[in-house]
């Protein structure tokens, strides 16, 4: 990959939510952010039961520059985005073989960040759906790629067309593919979320006056139809996704600022999101027609102080009658569903710190736990606690994330192939998972 930045200087073109239940992708990719399904679950087999070094051979290395944005993978080729300020500040979107890593385009574009704090870079996974990538950039930059070639079909500026109040860490959200429509959670002035045509990028529909949050939609079902979740920074809300109407709004209003991060996650009739400062929200989602009711909701005196779940980065997940998840200072807590006690904490899967993060993909009856020290980890909860199994080092933290604690490495991984795909500010991995 010596010749990366030749490259990059003469290309610049050469699930459940890619269309609901129907349209999950093919095989074993890794097409949007968290999964086929948005859900953090890697359906594969075959995988291995122990790592038998202290750091993770690699298939391949190549070198990137800093963003949080997580790879995809679909069709054999790996996507992730990035950032340079050099000779101009500019936002790229990189599009590899997963085999090899090597490149097969680039497409680069002038883009000066104001008003946005953490500037490593682009923060949404890039979307891909059939023959199209979707890349979303932190000041709201929309590209459609030929997912191939690179070749741009359309772009907007949702930016300059929504007149966006740009939360103070930038748009944030993945595109989510539902049919014929990419929706955006952008913030624009009277438009929060946003429908686009997928073959055009003319606006199909607009929805909600809220402020935008960096959570990322998701489609559920309910009553037998497909309903749009998603967590603004005032409602969590739940709309037809062909139209925007409205089905209901549950109140979510942040006690100080705007901080929702982590995706809602569902389990057939809970649904669950988690605040920095302001806590858990459990709600029972009617199975017979399209209304909720909150469960639960527990806030500590402060992020700090609390029985409860407050998430940061990490999205956590549910199981059985438990809630798993990362606090804000990545204190790993089990909490009881039906009632949001805590049952039990661990500091085990990675060191306490402000923000500390764990992105978790259950994989059958286990967990594969990527932690912000670049380790990646196998292993198991249930209700009387974590048991790991092994951990090995897969990449290494960089400092243009987070200027702290040597560096982190915040952006979720990517599974496909029996592979695992991470990047850090200086380079994106792809090493084998597959067992002998």
């Amino acid at each position: 990959m010596r010749n990366f930045m030749h490259v990059i200087q003469l290309t610049g073109l050469a699930g459940l939510a890619l269309g609901y239940w129907t349209g999950l992708a093919q095989g074993d990719d890794w097409p949007q952010w968290r999964g086929p399904g948005r859900d953090g679950v890697w359906r594969e087999t075959g995988i291995i039961s122990t790592f038998k070094e202290p750091e993770i051979a690699r298939k391949w290395t190549v070198p990137i520059s800093s963003g949080y944005s997580g790879p995809t993978i679909a069709s054999g080729r790996v996507y992730v985005t990035d950032r340079v300020v050099e000779p101009e500040q500019r936002e790229r979107v990189h599009c590899f073989d997963w085999e090899t890593g090597q490149l097969l385009w680039s497409h680069r574009y002038p883009r000066t960040y104001v008003d946005v704090g953490y500037t490593a870079g682009p923060r949404a996974s890039v979307t891909v759906a059939e023959d199209r990538a979707y890349a979303l950039g932190a000041m709201g930059d929309l590209h459609c790629f030929d997912a191939a070639t690179g070749r741009v079909v359309w772009k907007r500026d949702m930016l300059a067309d929504y007149a966006i109040r740009m939360p103070i860490w930038g748009i944030s959200a993945a595109p989510l593919v539902h049919g014929k429509l990419v929706i955006l959670q952008i913030g624009g002035e009277g438009k929060c979320l946003v429908a686009l045509d997928r073959e055009t990028g003319a606006e199909r529909w607009s929805a909600l006056p809220d402020r935008a949050s960096y959570s990322a939609p998701i489609l559920i079902e309910q009553a037998s139809r497909p309903v749009l979740v998603c967590w603004t920074g005032d409602n969590v809300a739940g709309l037809n996704p062909d139209t925007g109407d409205v089905y209901w709004l549950h109140p979510f209003e942040p006690t100080r600022m705007v901080i929702g991060t982590a995706t809602p996650v569902f389990d057939g009739q809970r649904l669950f999101v988690s605040s920095f400062y302001d806590g858990s929200l459990m709600l029972r989602v009617n199975p017979r027609e399209t209304s909720v009711e909150r469960t639960w909701r527990i806030l500590g005196p402060s992020e700090t102080k609390t029985e409860a779940l407050h998430c940061m980065i990490s999205t956590p997940f549910l199981q059985d009658n438990e809630v798993y998840g990362f606090d804000s200072y990545g204190e790993f807590r089990c909490l009881d569903s039906q009632t949001g006690a805590r049952l039990w904490e661990s500091q085990q899967p990675v060191p306490k710190a402000r923000w500390s993060t764990v992105h978790t993909v259950r994989n059958g009856a286990d967990l594969w736990m990527f932690n912000e020290r670049g380790e990646l980890l196998r292993g198991r909860v249930s209700r009387a606690g974590f048991e790991e199994f092994t951990r090995a080092k897969l990449i290494h933290p960089t400092q243009e994330q987070l200027r702290q604690r040597g560096g982190v490495c915040w952006a979720h991984p990517g599974y496909a192939y029996k592979h695992v795909f991470a990047r850090s500010d200086e380079e994106l991995v792809c090493a084998s998972l597959a067992a002998e």
